[in-house]
């Protein structure tokens, strides 16, 4: 197969994207397997290679993403003035480098220099701006992609996805409504199927409330939002389960019976998926026109500069965008091939 563009961008400069990043690409088989793009400055980068003593990696530097080269580690040069480096220090100036490294990948993605995107972890108060102020990647790829986005934990065996993302607790139960609990049990069902080649997806739902409400003793949304809108799913054809209580969900191994679950809001699904499989596991913006992923960690400033930052997710990340991609593409011939065989049955 052909390498694919794999478009990255740089994160926050004083945290640990650019170690992991390098660290990687270290490795001189990984271009046997795609065509890095990383979107920064060539004596930024010039520079990390040196504090991690890893001057072996030859960086191809270019202005213009139409100047990509195949199977070469190529750098797109962002901007171009000089870049002062603070490991472990909150900075909006890292901040804005990190947004200006997005937006230039992102654009990219869009105009098809790219094939997919990887994200280096980014510091969410940094990056606030007059002219950013998104809580984090997911909400503003929603904006620049196609589509409705669905935040994804996945790993080769437990797959999270959230009804609520970045919302402060005091608010999610307002923001659960039956609209939203459809649109996010459709956008993983269709995950499922075209980025996974699961079949027919069983999918586990987590309750609102501890104990999903004890039957309206702990709060009611259960038994009036959540349990309504499952059982219309149900009906409608959708192997949807629950909702389940979450408390003992994970630890009881009820997880492995489903291909995937959906957590009613951000700590319930993401801190049993990060107990579980931290280092391991890849943040998937499923439901966009794009794929994009990243590392299941963040910036990690309390080990920044010290060289001992582990890129085992930013890898795992790296290769399960390759494989999202190449089964999209796999899922897209397919049916393709049945239309085309209907029509000439006909």
């Amino acid at each position: 197969m052909n390498r694919l563009n794999v478009g990255i961008s740089i994160g926050d400069i004083n945290g640990i994207g650019p170690e992991i990043i390098l660290k990687t690409f270290a490795d001189s088989r990984m271009t046997e397997f795609c065509t890095p793009v990383i979107f920064a400055n060539v004596k930024l980068i010039s520079f990390f290679k040196k504090q991690f003593n890893l001057q072996g990696i030859n960086v191809h530097g270019i202005d213009d993403v139409a100047k990509i080269v195949e199977g070469k580690i190529n750098l797109v040069n962002v901007w171009s003035e000089a870049t002062e480096v603070n490991f472990g220090k909150e900075d909006s100036k890292a901040g804005e480098y990190a947004i200006r490294s997005l937006k230039a990948s992102v654009k990219a993605l869009k105009d098809q220099a790219i094939d997919v995107l990887v994200t280096a972890p980014i510091h969410k108060k940094n990056i606030q701006s007059s002219t950013f102020s998104f809580p984090g990647h997911t909400d503003f790829l929603a904006q620049e992609l196609d589509g409705e986005a669905l935040m994804f934990m996945v790993t080769d065996s437990l797959k999270v996805g959230l009804i609520t993302d970045h919302v402060p607790v005091k608010d999610v139960s307002s923001k659960i409504t039956p609209a939203l609990i459809k649109q996010k049990v459709f956008k993983m069902h269709d995950s499922l199927v075209k980025d996974f080649g699961v079949r027919k997806p069983k999918i586990a739902v987590l309750g609102i409330n501890p104990h999903s409400g004890d039957d309206g003793v702990i709060g009611n949304e259960d038994q009036e939002v959540m349990i309504p809108t499952l059982d219309e799913l149900r009906a409608a054809g959708k192997l949807v389960f629950g909702p389940y209580a979450a408390d003992a969900f994970f630890g009881s191994g009820n997880y492995k019976n489903f291909d995937a679950v959906l957590a009613a809001y951000h700590d319930q699904g993401l801190i049993p998926f990060k107990t579980l499989s931290f280092g391991e596991g890849v943040n998937y913006t499923a439901g966009l026109s794009h794929v994009r992923t990243s590392p299941d960690h963040g910036v990690a400033y309390d080990i920044a500069g010290k060289g001992i930052a582990d890129e085992s997710s930013f890898k795992k990340a790296l290769f399960e965008a390759i494989s999202i991609h190449r089964k999209r593409e796999e899922y897209a011939a397919l049916t393709a091939d049945v239309l085309k065989k209907q029509k000439r049955a006909r």
